[in-house]
């Protein structure tokens, strides 16, 4: 039975309780995810368990695997991290859960029906509209950072051919830096073929501009953001993955050009 009391809904049964813990670690593991910070993560977990009337929840997060229980229960959940990338819109409608739960629109079982539905919800943009983008981005910021406007479509073109390639890669692969290495080892293999074939002129330009989609931006400010809440565990695992994402596309490009 559901009763709400003091603006909190009250859960009753044993089953409830649990899937009230279930669903306070579908989110939790939903967020991680797709690109939230820790404290987001910690904040809605909390205020999903509050709403639901759960007394002294505790929820012990990281970058792996989120572990959380209620009321002194016996049996601990365990919920693990399979996969991290960087998806807003699940994001986004996470939160929208948790607030109309907050607001007592949705019932406990809507929640977490919900939150299934969007653990399930396919990728809203397509491989070639995110190529796509990779080419507008690699063209405006070769503009922006070196001012050079004669190789800027050829950084279009790099860029949208390269994502393309980090894109099939992280199908077939789950380690994520040998993906940015190899995409990182084909941006400057055509970037030396475009400037030895005379169409292109600056070999460096043409690279900084097509590494920016790889560079791990989000990575870097959630590990600030989590180091600075006090979250050391998920902000030095961040860091050093944001690290060792950027020492593998430096690799890769220094051996082009010291070999090629």
């Amino acid at each position: 039975m559901h009763q709400i009391r003091n603006g909190w809904l009250k859960v009753e049964s044993k089953n409830e309780k649990n899937l009230a813990i279930t669903a306070c670690l579908l989110a939790g593991r939903l967020l991680i995810e797709n690109g939230s910070n820790m404290e987001r993560v910690n904040d809605t977990m909390r205020r999903m368990a509050q709403s639901a009337g759960l007394k002294k929840f505790e929820a012990f997060t990281t970058m792996t695997a989120i572990v959380a229980c209620a009321e002194h229960r016996p049996n601990t959940q365990v919920i693990d991290i399979h996969q991290r990338k960087l998806n807003l819109n699940k994001v986004a409608a996470v939160n929208s859960l948790s607030r109309q739960f907050a607001d007592h629109k949705i019932d406990l079982i809507e929640l977490y029906d919900g939150l299934k539905k969007v653990d399930h919800q396919p990728q809203q943009t397509s491989d070639f509209i995110q190529c796509v983008a990779a080419g507008v981005l690699s063209w405006a910021l070769t503009i922006v950072y070196t001012g050079n406007v004669h190789d800027s479509p050829f950084a279009a073109l790099i860029g949208f051919l390269s994502y393309l390639v980090y894109l099939m890669l992280g199908k077939h692969s789950k380690a994520k830096f040998v993906n940015e290495f190899c995409t990182s080892l084909v941006i400057a293999i055509f970037a030396v073929a475009f400037v030895k074939l005379h169409w292109a002129n600056d070999i460096n330009d043409i690279i900084i501009g097509c590494v920016m989609p790889l560079v791990p931006g989000v990575p870097l400010t959630n590990a600030a953001r989590d180091l600075m809440s006090g979250d050391l565990i998920s902000g030095t695992s961040r860091a050093v993955e944001a690290t060792l994402t950027a020492i593998a596309i430096g690799c890769a490009i220094v051996l082009v050009l010291r070999y090629v």
